[in-house]
């Protein structure tokens, strides 16, 4: 667990309850909120021996990863000292809202979604002072992109952090490249696929899916059925090549292309943007690109669904960027 202090990136919020009755400080920090075990009790109206049950079990139960969702932050208390204090993601305070059966979970959950797209939308996570200074243009037309693209739908809470995260990463990973002298910098050529996308591969994992997703009443009939062999074509293209060079000769480059493709070009007649999400991740994790070196995933979940998003809602002309954006990502393992 890290251990932070408090600082100007961070915020203090009021959370209020709807009745008026109690209110709650909540540290904004990144692409989430977070409380104390104290804060949980007062904010379910119960006991921080019930909170720290129920936070004993989750762990216990593998619902959550303990070192992804809890961090230590230095807190001041009554008495003047500061203390190193455990505090808790959106993902626990939720996660503990369903388990003591409490409205404010409810309550708190869609406050917290509402007050991460605001946060998103100011543009608070991305230190703009700093990037002026970068000039890094095409990070500057990649955040401009996002934010037209979450102002026309309603988000929500899991788009909203994934939005924020995919945000957060693409940064981080051009202002690392950008402390380099520019003399210097290390080519970035990609990596070379080892495992090529097969059309047959590709059907049986969209067949197993759809049953999956039948089993649960998430999806039709029309679910994941070709039209005009899109699909196929699509696969073909990655493989391309031009006068003995391949059009998409890294992994990054093909891997970007495949979630572009599908869900742009519309193979299917329902469900582009479910198959696109499971043949990239089965793309990346073939060709063991799916997770960093300490074992946290490259794209999560929140950050994939943000992907799909975004490029669904993109305009033809914003390929490209799109394009960048999904690389640059894959690319941030290289740079860990």
């Amino acid at each position: 667990m890290n251990e932070k202090a408090p600082s100007n990136e961070n915020q203090i919020l009021i959370y209020k309850t709807e009745a008026g009755q109690y209110a709650v400080e909540v540290l904004l920090d990144g692409d989430t909120v977070w409380l104390t075990q104290n804060q949980m009790a007062e904010l379910f109206q119960t006991t921080k021996q019930n909170v720290g049950m129920h936070i004993k079990n989750i762990f216990n139960e593998a619902e959550l990863k303990e070192n992804s969702v809890v961090k230590d932050y230095f807190t001041t208390a009554n008495d003047g000292k500061t203390y190193l204090t455990k505090h808790y993601n959106l993902d626990v305070i939720i996660s503990i809202g369903y388990r003591v059966k409490s409205l404010q979970g409810t309550q708190f959950r869609i406050w917290a979604a509402r007050t991460l797209k605001e946060h998103l939308l100011k543009g608070y996570t991305i230190n703009q002072k700093r990037l002026a200074e970068t000039g890094v243009k095409e990070l500057e037309n990649a955040l401009q992109f996002i934010k037209q693209a979450s102002g026309r739908r309603q988000l929500t809470n899991e788009e909203a952090q994934g939005l924020l995260e995919v945000i957060a990463k693409y940064a981080k990973s051009w202002l690392l490249l950008k402390t380099y002298d520019e003399d210097n910098l290390p080519a970035t050529t990609g990596k070379s696929p080892k495992f090529s996308l097969a059309y047959e591969y590709a059907l049986k994992a969209i067949k197993q899916l759809k049953k999956a997703l039948m089993a649960k009443n998430e999806a039709s009939d029309i679910f994941g059925n070709e039209r005009e062999h899109g699909l196929e074509a699509i696969l073909g293209n990655l493989e391309q090549s031009f006068g003995g060079q391949e059009l998409y000769p890294t992994l990054e480059e093909k891997a970007a292309h495949l979630l572009y493709f599908i869900i742009k070009d519309h193979p299917f007649s329902d469900g582009n943007k479910r198959i696109a999400s499971l043949l990239f991740i089965h793309y990346l994790d073939k060709n063991n690109h799916l997770y960093k070196t300490n074992g946290e995933m490259l794209i999560n979940d929140n950050a994939l669904v943000a992907l799909a998003l975004l490029i669904a809602e993109s305009e033809p002309k914003s390929k490209e960027l799109m394009i960048a954006l999904i690389k640059n990502l894959l690319a941030e393992k290289n740079i860990d």
